[in-house]
């Protein structure tokens, strides 16, 4: 059965308005569903946990249901093993400050060119307070690539930290994370995986990439903004004791969390979860098959609308892409026009009804490695609900610039 994607698109109310929503690499909109279960919520009344009530009883119910629906979309192994917090920036600092406890001067850390600095930043800065040493894998300046042995063999027996995203959320390159998890293993490292761009656009299986720990955002696939978990198994929960209040619980996975649950950001979490299990109509069986099954539908339907969009740059003479991954990559172009500021060209696009990102995108050591600089690059990112006439639709305007 052919995707539907018009089908999909009913169910986004943002996407009425006429204009081609291809800024999802900085956030997707949310269906209906996710709307409704986040108001449904706040109408009913939800209080804070451990009260013998019911509205207390439905906060309890919706922060497990979360749980459930993140270990589906992620692979892990149970609902004990996922961690919520605000983001993933907020949550990779939490662990950064757990995991780097332990860092003496000698020891290494291993980070990467490719990654958002959410994953670079907060390992460099406790590294640099324990005194040990960062070693940063380079990209391929012209590429945008990893190559996975560029890592590799940065790690060693000092090595106690290796972080990589799963996909750049720059040039869309899908590093092999599972070889460099697997030599990070060898040599008794911890891994911290980047999920962001990585989970709107794979089959995740985190224990089929070898992650320790493996963090995404739900408004990355259309769930609310305040939610964003790391999957980890649960023994490498169980041996961290991070900083909390005395009366906060102490097993796992709360101990990690701080403060009260957003109570209505998790309950939309589930309603995400569960419309990305019915992105694929004819799919059959549990949460998690449904959702592997819908994410290969997605996959099938984004890799062809990225053909599209990366051919059609390639015949504009007047636009260059920036990086060009080998091998596999999600649907994320960023391009300049030479003699143009890229704010400038995303200020003429959205006046042609097209939003697109401009700038560094957080992608501090990839603009600078590419030849970019403070000033970035334009960046059209595709999802589920991205259509052919919107490719065709930003070519077109970018035609008119020449």
């Amino acid at each position: 059965m052919a995707f539907d994607v018009e089908k999909v698109r009913a169910r986004y109310p943002a996407l009425s308005d006429g204009r081609s929503w291809l800024d999802s690499a900085g956030g997707t909109q949310v269906p209906q569903q996710v709307i409704d279960a986040v108001a449904e919520v706040l109408a009913r009344g939800v209080s804070n946990v451990g009260g013998d009530f019911d509205s207390s009883r439905r906060a309890v119910s919706v922060v497990a249901e979360a749980r459930a629906a993140l270990a589906d979309l992620t692979g892990a192994p149970g609902p004990e093993c996922v961690v919520f917090g605000p983001s993933t920036t907020a949550l990779v600092y939490r662990f950064a400050g757990v995991l780097a406890a332990g860092w003496r001067p000698g020891d290494e850390v291993v980070v990467t060119e490719l990654d958002h600095d959410s994953n670079v930043r907060p390992w460099v800065q406790h590294a640099q307070r324990a005194g040990a040493t960062v070693r940063f894998a380079p990209i391929d300046p012209e590429t945008g690539s990893l190559p996975a042995e560029r890592v590799v063999e940065l790690i060693g027996e000092r090595t106690r930290l290796v972080a990589v995203t799963a996909a750049s959320n720059l040039v869309g390159e899908v590093p092999d994370v599972a070889a460099i998890t697997r030599r990070a293993r060898e040599v008794g490292a911890t891994s911290f995986v980047d999920g962001v761009q990585h989970c709107p656009h794979a089959e995740v299986d985190v224990a089929a990439l070898g992650a320790d720990f493996y963090a995404t955002s739900a408004y990355k696939w259309s769930g609310p903004h305040l939610a964003a978990v790391v999957a980890a198994d649960p023994w490498s929960l169980e041996t961290l004791n991070p900083d909390k209040l005395l009366p906060s619980p102490d097993e796992i996975p709360t101990r990690f969390e701080l403060g009260t649950a957003p109570f209505e950001s998790l309950a939309g979490v589930t309603a995400a979860v569960d419309h990305l299990a019915e992105l694929d109509p004819a799919a059959t069986g549990t949460r998690r098959e449904r959702l592997l099954a819908s994410r290969r539908a997605v996959v099938a339907h984004e890799d062809r609308l990225a053909a599209l969009l990366f051919d059609g740059l390639a015949e504009l003479p007047h636009v260059r892409r920036v990086g060009r991954p080998a091998g596999r990559c999600t649907p994320i172009a960023a391009f300049t026009v030479p003699g143009r500021a890229p704010a400038e060209v995303a200020g003429s696009l959205a006046e042609r009804g097209i939003n697109v990102s401009a700038g560094h995108g957080y992608a501090w050591q990839a603009v600078r490695a590419l030849g970019l600089g403070e000033e970035g690059a334009v960046r059209a990112a595709l999802c589920h609900y991205s259509e052919e006439a919107d490719v065709r639709r930003l070519l077109d305007a970018l035609g008119d610039l020449a």
